[in-house]
């Protein structure tokens, strides 16, 4: 039995508007270019794959995986790499894809990692960004709403491993009445 409700934030309808904004803004930046969309396992795949068809410029994909969460609703702030990127970056602009920019420790991390591998720009895409839980300065380029509170699932987000296949994004509501929880 669930000790948590979810209820629904943003709809599959207004996602949908916010990725076709994101990429009328980044088919305007990046004409004439060779554009490399890096997504961030597994939360990012859905944004990203709706993202990348609605580019009509040339892009290669590609994805890391990183683990600061685990079974946790917070990060734990050490971060490790589970699957690196596996194309040549070298003189390439990079546009990191992330589902949620909360702390900003991951992606801070992983800007600094995807730097040293000497692409021509980087850049971030975030479907959704929780500013008021940044932790650490990190600039997003891309955001495609800014969001308030709660622990969001849905639309590739996760909660220990469930409800990323649900096509809007809902809030965990933890129950009252369950001692150790949120």
């Amino acid at each position: 039995m669930a000790n948590y409700q979810l209820l629904e934030r943003i709809s599959a309808e207004e996602i949908s508007k916010c990725v076709d904004h994101l990429a009328k803004r980044i088919n305007r930046d990046y004409r004439g270019t060779n554009l490399v969309l890096i997504g961030i396992l597994k939360g990012a795949f859905i944004f990203m794959a709706d993202l990348a068809r609605r580019l009509d410029l040339p892009v290669k994909l590609d994805f890391v995986r990183l683990a600061s969460y685990g079974d946790k609703t917070q990060t734990g702030g050490n971060v490790s790499i589970t699957k690196d990127v596996e194309l040549p970056l070298k003189g390439s602009h990079v546009l990191i894809v992330e589902d949620i920019v909360d702390s900003g420790i991951t992606l801070k991390w992983l800007l600094e990692h995807v730097s040293k591998l000497s692409p021509e720009s980087v850049k971030v895409c975030a479907l959704l960004d929780k500013l008021e839980r940044r932790e650490v300065e990190v600039a997003i380029d891309y955001i495609g709403m800014t969001v308030a509170g709660g622990f969001l699932v849905g639309y590739g987000l996760d909660f220990s491993e469930n409800h990323r296949n649900l096509p809007a994004i809902y809030e965990v509501v933890f129950d009252k009445n369950v001692s150790g929880q949120h």
